[in-house]
């Protein structure tokens, strides 16, 4: 339906910012595009700038056109919005019809978005406890329980067979919340306190699900720690069938809108029609859970951990989401919008730029190649990394196979997981770390934890430690990883080491498992690269002792940092204290690099300062010429790089280990940005810290 008018402004102040933006905030509640004309030109309704260009004083005549579904109804409103005089009062002031609001988030996908809130259902089902009588009703509500977890498969497995294009590369992790709702932890746990406790499935389910919940509370490790995400994802689906509850669908939604949710699912995400969906706000989450890690690969803007926006949110509200910041304006004025709608441009500029190097290879503008790699978690993520110009993957954590199920995998799982990857990404290599999980995983046999359960898992017996612990474990993993080597390029890596006592024991134990592979004929890397991540300040004191045995450092910042300054970046009550600029840390990083430089080995660094537009001139400037970061980071650092000149950055960085704060050096380093990139810094367009950074 194509509707056509002609509007007369005759308010004094004619189409001014605050008219421009009350159009555009007219024009996103229906479903069909308006443009506008004047004289020869025509311009895009949902554009500020665009109406603003026209250049229309009191007295103007326009031309709307509106092409759409609501084009009768859209077209009445606009001339009722002219005929108002978009607001102005006797005096020519705007008055503001609602509150503006602003809210802070964690941002997990990048972008600027401005549009409609469009509420969805996400709140917790709520269960009631119910005492069962008698074993007839006991095996009912198991055999409730069994139709209400297989549904939920049927459900799962539906999303997976209409998986978009966007997300294909995250099958995998609906394929993970098939094998959860099989797990033992929550699928026999449940039943058995059905049988036990003669309680209704949603309440002993309930019940299942908490004790999860505290075991994977004192895991330290944020990647691992976020799968309790998936936990209750699933939970939440099979409660919803035991209850009858249907979800709100994002399926249904057919004009663009912006999503706010308690919380999103990686089935919701797989629902997702880009086309209708513009940005998505979230009360919980963290940037490593799968619903983020899926969301960015659709590319709109999402910002989670906002606690509150479902009650501070109205539907209907019109919203400016920026994914680069995690800033939301609830209501904006016209300046506002016209404000957002340039750095909106710029982004996309920017963007545009920085996407068209991320296959170039980092090579700074004095010829100096640096080396750009991943962090990932999942098989899953190469692809993406792949995409986004890594030249390998600079550190696999290897630990989500063993969380997701009760007992630990098995050898072949491994090996079957691990030779994919090092297909994947040959011939480029593939650094592998080694199980870098908590001893809280040791359970007895009711799936309750285990007498192991430590106060301080922090500094107690994990990662590295544990592994020479629990032995088995170690060598089944390291048999795996040795297989796998002949598929790809692996380096492989231990965790957590403290003192050179503890690397050489975990080489001892590797070159046992080699005799063991030798004696059974079967085929290895004899020549794997063994490589230690230094991420505690002991192993950084001994850099120089260590680097005489190891064949490659790896700098982990993300503990680094914590264990230095002895501040919990997820405690919001010390977070603020968590400096990846402080002068120790720095310093820390130019002693590791020295001793690597001094012993001829390779020094890389793989911590998300990596990905820090700030930081990453700090680590060009110390030595560091190899990082790996995570994916979404990688094309504006390569850009950076390629904008570079690396002699110049370091003459001009040679004072920073003598500045006294971490306040001084930031300041310092964003001047020589401001200077070095201007076109990066000045404009603000990116955010000068990586999702995560303090």
């Amino acid at each position: 339906m194509e509707e056509l008018r002609s509007l007369k402004v005759i308010n004094e102040l004619g189409m001014h910012a605050h008219a421009a933006g009350q159009i555009v905030e007219l024009a996103y509640k229906y479903r069909a595009k308006l443009f506008l004309r004047k004289d020869s030109r025509e311009v895009d309704g949902l554009s500020i700038l665009s109406i603003l260009s026209l250049a229309c004083p009191k007295g103007s005549e326009i031309k709307a056109r509106i092409v759409g579904v609501d084009a009768k109804e859209f077209m009445d409103d606009l001339e009722r919005l002219f005929k108002s005089k978009f607001g102005e009062t006797e005096q020519g002031k705007y008055q503001p019809r609602k509150k503006i609001m602003k809210m802070k988030g964690f941002p997990v996908s990048p972008g600027i978005t401005i549009g409609k809130a469009h509420h969805l259902d996400r709140s917790k089902t709520t269960i009631f406890y119910r005492k069962l009588i008698n074993k007839k009703e006991i095996d009912k509500e198991i055999n409730r329980f069994r139709q209400a977890v297989d549904m939920a498969k049927e459900q799962i497995q539906t999303f997976k067979s209409n998986i978009t294009e966007q997300v294909k590369g995250y099958a995998f992790v609906l394929d993970t919340h098939s094998m959860i709702l099989d797990d033992s932890l929550l699928f026999d746990s449940t039943i058995q306190r059905i049988k036990k406790e003669k309680v209704n499935a949603g309440w002993a389910l309930k019940k299942s699900v908490n004790n999860i919940h505290h075991l994977f509370k004192k895991v330290e490790d944020e990647y691992i720690g976020r799968r309790m995400d998936d936990v209750d994802s699933v939970s939440e689906r099979v409660l919803r069938n035991l209850t009858g509850v249907e979800p709100d669908s994002l399926a249904g939604i057919k004009k663009e809108v912006i999503i706010v949710a308690h919380s999103l699912s990686p089935c919701d995400i797989v629902e997702i029609n880009v086309s209708h969906v513009m940005g998505i706000l979230t009360d919980v989450g963290g940037r490593t859970s799968h619903m983020a890690i899926m969301s960015e690969a659709l590319e709109i803007p999402v910002v989670v951990g906002l606690e509150s926006a479902t009650e501070i949110i109205v539907d209907g509200d019109l919203l400016i989401v920026d994914g680069n910041t995690g800033d939301i304006i609830i209501n904006p004025g016209p300046d506002t919008i016209a404000s957002y709608e340039e750095k909106r441009k710029r982004y996309n500029k920017y963007k545009s730029a920085v996407d068209r190097v991320r296959h170039l290879p980092a090579e700074t503008s004095d010829g100096h190649k640096i080396t750009i790699k991943a962090n990932i978690e999942f098989l899953g993520e190469t692809k993406s990394a792949i995409e986004n110009g890594a030249e390998g993957i600079g550190l696999y954590r290897t630990e989500y196979l063993y969380m997701i199920k009760k007992d630990f995998p098995d050898e072949q799982t491994l090996i079957d997981d691990y030779s994919q990857i090092a297909k994947m990404v040959a011939p480029n290599p593939v650094t592998i770390r080694t199980l870098d999980i908590a001893s809280d995983k040791m359970m007895t046999s009711d799936s309750e934890i285990g007498a192991s359960k430590e106060d301080n898992p922090a500094l107690g017996l994990r990662s590295i430690r544990f592994c020479l612990s629990e032995r088995n474990v170690f060598k089944t993993q390291l048999r795996a990883i040795l297989r796998a080597s002949v598929y790809g390029n692996f380096r492989l890596m231990f965790p957590m080491i403290s003192g050179l006592g503890q690397f050489l024991e975990a080489k001892r134990v590797l070159k046992s498992v080699m005799r063991s592979l030798d004696r059974e004929g079967i085929e290895y890397n004899r020549e794997i690269p063994i490589g230690i991540l230094i991420e505690i300040p002991s192993a950084t004191s001994i850099a120089d002792i260590l680097a005489r045995h190891a064949d490659f450092f790896s700098i982990g910042t993300n503990d680094l940092i914590q264990y230095a300054l002895a501040i919990d970046r997820d405690n919001e009550h010390v977070a603020h204290l968590y400096e990846p600029f402080h002068p120790a840390v720095l310093r820390m990083i130019h002693q590791v690099v020295e001793a690597g430089n001094n012993e001829g080995i390779d020094v890389s660094l793989c911590g998300e300062i990596a990905g820090d537009p700030l930081a990453i001139l700090i680590l060009l400037s110390l030595g560091l010429e190899e990082f790996s970061m995570n994916i979404g980071s990688i094309p504006l650092i390569k850009k950076m790089i390629r904008m570079l000149p690396l002699q110049e950055v370091r003459d001009q960085f040679k004072g920073i280990l003598q500045l006294p704060t971490s306040e001084k050096v930031e300041s310092f380093v964003l001047k020589k940005a401001q200077s070095l990139l201007p076109d990066i810094f000045k404009e603000g367009v990116f955010r000068y810290r990586a999702v995560g950074i303090g």
